[in-house]
């Protein structure tokens, strides 16, 4: 049958466009592909996030790994003006350690180091995190200098220019863990012990231009053992000294019973060879890829040990801290542990 060329033109025009089921087939596969695109992006971005808060913890680690042994480096260390000649009847009997610390404490803020504030709330950040207090002598260049050599610093990084005024006083950095803009941190606290020389047995440290601020971000688990030669736990060190640490100790585990002076329980301090450090730093919230609860081992895990349990890697369940298991806020956490061995004779 003969059609018009118009009706034709018409017919083939209708031809061209798209029914209602193929429209719906288009945008159900559109659909989809957006759908998969913007999970590939979704994947992608966590896993940036991931690798860069990794990679922050790592910075992290390194930094503070080698800020407190340097600290430890220092430790001990005496003015040449004092450590040449012999201690006389004017000097302290027993003059504090140049390093101690607390068991599960936080620093209270006062001027008296010695009456730190126990951290009793299980739930509460850096539950079971210890403090460790590292003090040292600066040096000066010549005879009759008016300032150091500038070879110590404090935790902060800054050379130390004034001198000890004598054999007794010492430069202290107090580390621990705080809260720092509602995140833990490993926190610094510097401050001077600046004693006069006279007969003393007092074992007292009283802190002067004490300042404090946030050392390393993230960090909610400090924990410190410290390496004696021959220190039995509680009990007044009678063995002859052989120059290294023979087993580790808590901080709590240097007080003698019976010791109102501190006399027995300095003379454990002054037996420290090395410090042990355990640390667990943690990303922010959505750093991980998956909420999962987890436990960690600040000194690590034994070698052989399955599953890490308690008591591997000196790790025990009467030290709070060093097994820990913190809440599953899918937060990536990283554990540092390294060993410091002290450089200087802690005998004074």
């Amino acid at each position: 049958m003969f059609k018009h060329p118009a009706a034709r033109s018409c017919s083939r025009k209708r031809s061209l466009g798209l029914t209602l089921v193929e429209l719906m087939v288009a945008l159900a596969i559109s659909t989809v592909i957006v759908i998969a695109a913007v999970s590939a992006l979704i994947v992608s971005r966590q896993g940036f996030t991931t690798v860069d808060a990794a990679s922050q913890l790592r910075d992290n680690a390194r930094f503070a790994t080698d800020l407190v042994q340097r600290l430890g480096i220092q430790t001990g260390h005496s003015s040449i003006d004092f450590a040449g000649s012999n201690r006389t009847t004017n000097d302290q009997t027993n003059p504090p350690p140049s390093v101690f610390g607390f068991n599960n404490a936080m620093y209270a803020g006062s001027p008296q180091l010695y009456s730190p504030t126990t951290r009793s709330n299980s739930s509460e950040v850096g539950f079971g995190s210890d403090i460790l207090v590292l003090g040292y002598q600066t040096s000066a260049p010549y005879s009759g200098a008016t300032v150091s050599d500038k070879s110590m610093i404090d935790c902060f990084g800054t050379a130390t220019t004034e001198l000890p005024v004598d054999r007794d006083a010492r430069f202290y950095n107090i580390l621990s863990v705080g809260i720092s803009s509602g995140e833990p941190a490993l926190m610094c606290r510097t401050g001077r012990n600046f004693s006069t020389e006279a007969t003393s047995s007092t074992s007292t440290v009283t802190l002067t231009d004490t300042t404090t601020q946030p050392l390393v971000a993230g960090v909610e688990n400090f924990q410190v053992l410290y390496g004696v030669d021959g220190v039995v736990a509680n009990t007044e060190v009678t063995a002859s000294p052989t120059g290294v640490a023979t087993n580790y100790l808590r901080a709590d585990q240097f007080a003698v019973p019976d010791d109102p002076d501190s006399i027995k329980t300095n003379k454990n301090w002054r037996r420290v060879r090395s410090i042990r450090i355990g640390m667990v730093i943690r990303g922010p919230l959505g750093s991980a890829q998956e909420t999962l609860a987890q436990t960690y081992y600040p000194f690590g895990r034994a070698a052989g040990a399955s599953g890490g349990a308690a008591g591997s890697a000196l790790s025990s369940s009467d030290d709070p801290g060093t097994v820990f298991t913190p809440a599953a806020d899918s937060r990536l956490r990283q554990v540092v542990t390294f060993t410091l061995h002290l450089r200087n004779d802690q005998g004074l």
